[in-house]
């Protein structure tokens, strides 16, 4: 532990700017802190305790949430984070954070980050961005999630296929290479996925469109961070294959909608 506490790593957002000490995490404050916080103590409030406590915000913009104990996986994602246990505890995990963010009335005045947020609306704060990074394990099951930082108003579902593309992850065999093991199969573990959130017929019908859907937003994201000039992006475009690796990625998942339409409802 230094001076400044234990750094703690993972994402391409507030690189090392977030720390450990002790049982607080200190980093920088989202320009939605007070409504994120409020709802963050909702959630606790409705029985979902598996998200960090805000404590509040503190000088030069930074603020303290608790620290949750566990392992949490950083690419290239190791096998015992995609193993089936390991995607069916993320899917009952993000349920449950939807069962107690929809009996919580959303602050209609917070500016709400629109980068990755549900493009149809909703009523009900979806965190954004379920990605490994973001997921705190015990025993190879999910057990809290971290950085709402995107959060966001948004359809169940939205969040259910940003999700998706992270875990199942939908992403052409090629792509998928770069940071998961080999052999992962699409179809079942989407399949595996909607099981454990416990993903309604009808949202499982729509899912594959808004998978594409997300992906696109998720295109748009790194096209605007690039656009902005923000260092990181620009290298890990190259470093991932540029924007080809887009256009691979959407039209695989054009190609195989039939499929994981079938692996959903079958």
């Amino acid at each position: 532990m230094t001076a400044e506490g234990e750094a703690l790593v993972g994402g391409m957002v507030n690189v090392g700017a977030v720390f450990r000490r002790g049982a607080l995490v200190e980093r920088p404050a989202p320009h939605t802190a007070r409504a994120l916080h409020a709802h963050l103590l909702a959630l606790d409030e409705h029985g979902f305790d598996a998200a960090p406590r805000p404590v509040g915000v503190i000088a030069n913009g930074r603020e303290q949430l608790t620290f949750i104990p566990g392992d949490v996986a950083l690419p290239p994602f190791p096998r015992w984070v995609m193993t089936e246990t390991a995607l069916r505890s993320v899917g009952s995990l993000l349920r449950r954070l939807h069962d107690a963010s929809a009996a919580i009335a959303v602050d209609a005045v917070a500016e709400w980050p629109r980068s990755l947020a549900d493009p149809a609306g909703g009523t009900m704060l979806c965190h954004n961005d379920v990605c490994p990074e973001n997921v705190v394990f015990r025993d190879g099951r999910a057990v809290a999630l971290i950085d709402f930082d995107m959060a966001a108003p948004g359809r169940a579902v939205w969040d259910v296929a940003m999700t998706a593309r992270y875990w199942v992850p939908m992403l052409d065999p090629v792509s998928a290479t770069a940071h998961h093991p080999a052999g992962l199969d699409a179809p079942t573990r989407l399949r595996i996925l909607a099981d454990g959130y416990g993903l309604s017929p009808q949202d499982r019908a729509e899912l594959p469109g808004v998978i594409e859907q997300a992906t696109a937003s998720c295109r748009a994201f790194v096209a605007d961070r690039v656009a902005d000039g923000d260092p990181a992006y620009p290298q890990a475009l190259s470093e991932r294959g540029g924007w080809r690796r887009w256009d691979r990625i959407e039209g695989w998942l054009a190609a195989h909608r039939e499929v994981f339409t079938a692996a959903l409802l079958d």
